[in-house]
């Protein structure tokens, strides 16, 4: 079965965890970006739902499927809220390091009472491996202390190539990223202490003990994993 598939699979089972009336967090992804169209449907068959998000992309699906879109500082709290990722392992530790936008949809999974990621066999591993690198959102002016710490703990960080200024990627909040590779990742939950507790961090798209649930498509199947 093609991965668009299993990506659409597990976005229609996530129509399960939403109810009418009600505020919901979406990421970024093209997984998220089939669940705005299936949401679309739900609000033409009555279901009032608006949504809060930090990706740009998922904003602009959800504007033109008629979906509203709240700015997230108005809103407190959510009852779900929807994620993909790009590596997720048996105890819902994740990685989500092709974005760039992971610590604005930490916010979005703090602020839910589950927080819910949609993804498929292929990104299932028994522990989070280095295939990806752990992503740092990093203050400009700390750019070179940060650097050298890593490489003290074993790390090798390497900025993200852009024209967006003076050649590196930013973010939508003016910060630099850098991606970080390591040749094992540890203990995930120590790592993500340890890279946070460096100053001028100011978040890594290593996911710890903020997913709630996982949706999980298969060729054959769907499971669902919860803490």
């Amino acid at each position: 079965m093609a991965k668009d598939n299993l990506k659409k699979i597990s976005a229609k089972k996530a129509l399960e965890y939403i109810k009418d009336n009600t505020v919901i967090g979406l990421g970024g992804g093209e997984t998220i970006g089939y669940l705005c169209d299936y949401l679309k449907e739900k609000i033409k068959s009555g279901f009032n739902i608006k949504v809060v998000t930090p990706s740009i992309k998922t904003r602009n699906t959800c504007i033109e499927n008629g979906i509203e879109v709240l700015y997230t500082s108005s809103v407190e709290h959510l009852d779900v809220a929807f994620d993909g990722c790009d590596q997720l392992d048996e105890k819902l530790n994740a990685l989500k390091s092709c974005g760039g936008i992971h610590s604005k949809e930490k916010i979005i999974a703090s602020m839910a009472d589950k927080y819910i990621l949609l993804t498929n066999e292929s990104k299932f591993v028994k522990k989070l491996d280095s295939t990806y690198p752990i992503v740092l959102e990093i203050l400009e002016e700390s750019a070179g202390y940060v650097k050298r710490r890593i490489s003290e703990i074993g790390g090798k960080a390497t900025f993200r190539s852009s024209a967006a200024k003076d050649g590196f990627t930013i973010t939508d909040s003016g910060n630099l990223l850098l991606d970080v590779f390591f040749d094992e990742l540890g203990d995930a939950k120590e790592l993500q202490k340890g890279l946070k507790g460096i100053t001028g961090v100011v978040e890594t798209s290593l996911f710890v003990d903020l997913v709630s649930q996982a949706i999980i498509a298969y060729e054959d199947d769907i499971k669902i994993i919860s803490k």
